[in-house]
């Protein structure tokens, strides 16, 4: 292939695709980090990236025009990039993926059971060679135009190593849960996280008012507001 070569199609159809398995620092409500490239590491397909591959690349385009997409279908944009960059390892990357979107979730809970765990950039070779003994070609200028969430990784890598959700994110929460949710973050005591358990709000007021604890409603529901928005952001 040269500099002209059309934008790589996905590993299914194209063998010069470049995929390996992400590394996820962390993983919480759909943002993940991890290594999209690694640099003079041979793919199954005889390419090398070169260490400065990207970087003009990501001076003119920048991480916000460098599309995230899955399996490499750019019907199927899943999240957004907020940094790329190159590192003495390889091309680094942290994103999130859109949770409002369907198949956002679907990725997110396969990367939550460790059924997809891999990376790989769509690109155009700009500055190329290859070597006519070994027919393996390193790749020194490339114009990085998306990465994709993929299935089958073409470069051995690091794993996901751990996985972090927001609260009831994705199922009912146990009474356990919702009970250390009301004590650590709406601020109730046990007492009163479990009057709510029992009865609602209407069993905490009773109680309040027993006790004779008199924050009105206002203040008690503002505390509830605050502790849900904690939970959206977490």
């Amino acid at each position: 292939m040269h500099s002209t070569e059309p934008f790589l199609l996905p590993a299914s159809l194209a063998k010069r695709s470049r995929a390996l398995p992400f590394e996820a620092k962390s993983l919480d409500d759909g943002v993940f980090e991890g290594y999209a490239s690694l640099f003079n590491r041979e793919d199954l397909g005889h390419d090398v990236i070169a260490p400065g591959a990207f970087r003009e690349s990501l001076l003119n385009r920048g991480a916000a025009r460098i599309k995230m997409l899955f399996q490499h279908d750019p019907a199927e944009p899943i999240g957004v990039w907020d940094e790329i960059r190159e590192d003495a390892r390889g091309l680094y990357v942290r994103g999130r993926l859109t949770t409002a979107v369907a198949k956002a979730r679907e990725v997110l809970a396969l990367m939550r059971a460790g059924a997809l765990d891999g990376l790989s950039i769509g690109f155009k070779a700009v500055k190329a060679r290859r070597d006519a003994s070994t027919g393996v070609r390193r790749l020194e200028k490339v114009d990085l135009w998306e990465i994709s969430v993929v299935t089958f990784p073409m470069l051995p890598g690091a794993r996901v190593e751990s996985v972090k959700t927001r609260p009831f994110a994705v199922t009912a929460p146990t009474m356990r849960e919702f009970e250390r949710w009301l004590t650590r973050d709406a601020g109730l005591t046990r007492t009163e996280a479990r009057a709510v358990l029992r009865s609602g709000f209407p069993g905490l007021k009773a109680l309040r008012d027993a006790s004779r604890t008199f924050d009105d409603d206002a203040v008690l529901a503002s505390r509830f507001r605050d502790a849900a928005r904690l939970m959206l952001h977490a």
